[in-house]
């Protein structure tokens, strides 16, 4: 049966556990920076790349600042995104306001940090110089150009029921009016699908956008400084599954750019891509420990995390795979539902997962949750969001945010006199 390593041993994270208890999600500083690096070398071919982390993945300052220092931007998407992002030092062209249906006083902050505004709608054109009294001399304009873009099996590949951008005649209309309101630069996003396991996805994307950019220029005389190919580059979450390799995707762009965009005069466009879970995914863990055992119509292994933790397999259906720890080497010849103890049945971390036996008291490495993990944790059944710790490349561990108190979680009831009589 194929599987997959932890980054970390059990005696490590029982040193951990000894601390800050389970569940907490924990990072692996060595192999983020590593990570880093390729992309960036990858994409050393294009002068002006940038990387715009997607913060809604992992939204931590402590390691926003270790991709910072590979001169990684911020791409947000609301006003606290915008916050966090200025609160680490971002600001100017390092932050990227991605956003839909967005409220005008979102618009007036990421103008202010001096971000690079990225339009999802034609109409925001007016709201934005309503809201601004004139429009930014550098804009981006999202484009959707509908139907169904198919290279694998992604969250999502069908641009044409997706609400997000503008359509082809948008945006060229789009164009033409920010130009005529005096925007001088211009830049192209797109994102046409999610967690593609294949290096070809953004070659086709890259060629789609190319071929766009090289219209617009012909038909309108814009000119465009930078193309966002965004993210959707995956990661394997099953074992079974190869990796994207970052130089095989990086040259495939390269060779769309040299044939399409160097062949047009346009051989000075800059390349941004927004990734979060390929840049944080496999380097993040959920660690929990096993509590309870119940043999009923099947077999149960409870854990002390729950959906409120890690909601991807509830919500999606998603696969994480699960190392019992210090077990690594026995057979899989237990088949467990490992869960959480939420009132929702789909509160399931795996069905029918072989497994090797497990006892009470276990620890259970969860993996691929580095992005779109602790970040999309809420607060139902009245629990509490995990702690995250970073584990340094020095093999020192450091808590990088606590865990919940219940505190916390009632401190929105100050206004009220029962919020005192809670912790009488």
């Amino acid at each position: 049966m194929l599987t997959k390593t932890p980054f970390t041993t059990k005696e490590k994270l029982e040193e951990i556990a000894s601390v800050y208890p389970t569940p907490f999600h924990l990072y692996d500083e060595a192999g983020i920076r590593k990570n880093c690096e390729n992309l960036y070398k990858a994409f050393s071919w294009n002068k002006g790349f940038r990387e715009y982390f997607a913060v809604k993945a992992t939204p931590n300052p402590f390691l926003m600042n270790i991709l910072q220092e590979y001169g990684c931007g911020c791409d947000c998407s609301s006003m606290t995104e915008l916050m966090l992002s200025k609160a680490t030092g971002a600001c100017g062209d390092a932050i990227m306001f991605s956003s839909n249906d967005t409220p005008p006083e979102e618009f007036k902050f990421a103008n202010e940090l001096g971000a690079i505004i990225n339009l999802d709608d034609f109409t925001h054109i007016e709201v934005l110089e309503k809201t601004l009294g004139k429009l930014p001399e550098k804009l981006c304009c999202r484009y959707n150009p509908g139907g169904v873009f198919k290279i694998s099996n992604a969250i999502m590949d069908n641009p044409g029921d997706a609400k997000y951008g503008m359509t082809t005649e948008q945006l060229f209309d789009a164009f033409a009016i920010l130009k005529e309101k005096g925007v001088k630069e211009f830049g192209i996003h797109s994102f046409l699908a999610s967690n593609t396991i294949t290096n070809a996805y953004y070659p086709t994307l890259a060629r789609t956008l190319f071929e766009v950019a090289v219209e617009l220029k012909d038909k309108l005389g814009v000119k465009i400084s930078f193309i966002n190919l965004s993210g959707g580059i995956g990661i394997p979450y099953r074992p079974d599954q190869q990796p994207n390799d970052i130089f095989e995707i990086a040259n495939g762009v390269k060779r769309e750019y040299d044939a399409i965009l160097g062949a047009n005069g346009m051989g000075d466009v800059a390349i941004y891509t927004e990734l979060g879970r390929y840049m944080l995914a496999p380097y993040g863990a959920l660690v929990t420990r096993a509590i309870n055992c119940k043999h009923t119509h099947k077999e149960y292994i409870g854990v002390d995390a729950c959906a409120v933790n890690l909601m991807r397999p509830a919500m999606y259906g998603a696969y994480h795979h699960i190392t019992v720890m210090g077990k690594e080497n026995e057979e899989c010849d237990h088949l467990y539902d490992v869960t959480g103890s939420l009132c929702e049945n789909n509160d399931k971390f795996a069905i029918d997962r072989w497994l090797p036996e497990i006892d009470m008291g276990d620890l259970l490495f969860i993996h691929d949750t580095g992005a779109h993990g602790f970040s999309m944790g809420y607060n139902y059944n009245g629990k509490l969001k995990s702690a995250e710790i970073l584990l340094k490349t020095d093999g020192s561990f450091e808590l990088i945010r606590r865990a919940e108190t219940p505190e916390d979680y009632f401190s929105t009831f100050d206004c009220f006199p029962i919020y005192k009589k809670i912790f009488e």
